[in-house]
């Protein structure tokens, strides 16, 4: 997974690395580069005076700090109104929950840095401050432009997002609950129902969703969660996400070992009690992925009935992995590829362990074959019954249009 930083607001570097600002306060920010003092302070954001509006917020550190715009000369300095106060210190970021920006998602550097990810084997990169599906399809056209298999993850953290969420999520490859900027800048209370929705959302889609940020913060220094963030984590899984992510917790934390036991422990139990709810597909009879999207939902629907030990299929886009997975069917999900890079795409999809199989034949050697690479490594055993999916001539890689019932001899 790589990220791309995307356009982080930032305040630029203040004297003694420390400003104390008490409510009333009122100080302006300036385009220009300088140490910051009370008289004026440098703001990364050279469209700032010009996009922003006399009443908006602006939100410092992470929203400690809270400002009201009182003045914009529109060309290069903004006065801001102290509503609550604390101490300003050096870089810290800027949230603008209700002003438009003109910035441009992919900044100069994140293109840079997009030219060097697509030099290497990068399985997911990951989009951030989306505001809208021609953010998405932008990075797409660049990515295919140089033939590179990567997926989008788009990250969810603008309000505007929020409001384009269903188009979003049409044009991305996988979701991003980047609960960080987007608890700063949607109302606090809102943000637990715009996971619920984002995460429902996505599994209708066949997306695969991510929850992320402060999921076990406290334990950046602690040696142990709190109640609240152990429930959050079982809440994540329990509400259907594909993944929890680690950030600050691993790459600065104290006890990052501690943290991924911890975490591991708590999704394992809260997967037990994960029901497959037996959702049908959406899709309509016209559409051209609705063979394969009955056969998958079938092949989740006939694994639970049945008491199946295994769904089998095999996928050279992924797509048969993706939409299996997305009818959450409580049965392990083993996939077949001979695109070598699906092996690490399709680890983040719930419940999906992938196999490089490149021996495709006919149809029935090929179901044989795999059902015995699994026994081999003690996945099934003789008298289990799987549930096969694939496409039929195997060959011709057609979508997926058969499902059979194995028994392991």
């Amino acid at each position: 997974l790589a990220d791309l930083q995307g356009p982080k607001l930032r305040v630029g570097k203040i004297k003694d690395n420390a400003l104390e600002l008490k409510e009333g306060d009122v100080i302006t920010l300036v385009n220009e580069q300088c140490v910051g003092t009370m008289e004026k302070i440098y703001m990364s954001y050279e469209q700032f005076p010009k996009d922003v509006k006399v009443g908006e917020r602006v939100l410092v550190d992470d929203g400690k700090l809270v400002f009201e715009v009182v003045e914009t000369n529109k060309e290069d300095t903004v006065r801001l109104k102290t509503l609550f106060g604390g101490t300003l210190s050096s870089n810290k970021g800027v949230n603008l929950p209700k002003t438009k920006i003109s910035l441009p998602c992919l900044t100069e550097k994140d293109l840079a840095d997009l030219d060097f990810i697509l030099t290497q084997p990068v399985n997911w990169i990951a989009l951030s401050f989306v505001r809208s599906s021609r953010d998405v399809k932008d990075l797409a056209r660049r990515i295919a432009a140089k033939n590179h298999p990567a997926k989008i993850i788009a990250k969810i953290e603008k309000p505007e997002a929020v409001m384009r969420l269903d188009k979003i999520i049409k044009h991305s490859n996988a979701i991003m609950v980047a609960r960080g900027d987007l608890g700063i800048e949607v109302p606090m209370e809102q943000l637990p129902l715009i996971q619920k929705d984002i995460i429902s959302k996505c599994i209708q889609r066949a997306r695969p969703v991510i929850v992320a940020t402060q999921m076990m913060d406290s334990m950046i220094t602690n040696p142990s969660p709190t109640r609240a963030e152990i429930t959050d984590v079982a809440n994540a899984v329990l509400d259907g996400a594909d993944a929890v992510m680690l950030s600050g917790e691993t790459s600065v934390g104290k006890h990052p070992v501690k943290v991924v036991e911890a975490m591991n422990k708590i999704i394992e139990v809260a997967e037990t009690h994960f029901n497959f709810d037996g959702r049908r597909p959406v899709a309509s009879p016209k559409s051209r992925t609705f063979q394969s999207d009955i056969v998958c939902f079938n092949a989740g629907k006939t694994a639970m009935e049945i008491g199946a030990k295994a769904i089998v299929g095999m996928t050279s886009s992924g797509y048969t992995a993706f939409k299996v997975s997305s009818y959450r069917p409580k049965k392990d999900i083993y996939i077949f590829s001979d695109r070598m890079h699906m092996l690490s795409t399709l680890n983040l999809v719930w419940g999906v362990r992938c196999y490089y199989y490149d021996r495709f034949t006919t149809t029935d050697e090929t179901i044989q074959d795999v059902t015995d690479i699994l026994k081999r490594e003690g996945r099934v055993q003789t008298g289990d019954i799987i549930i096969n999916t694939a496409s039929m001539p195997l060959h011709r890689r057609f979508r997926t249009n058969m499902l059979k019932v194995t028994v392991v001899e």
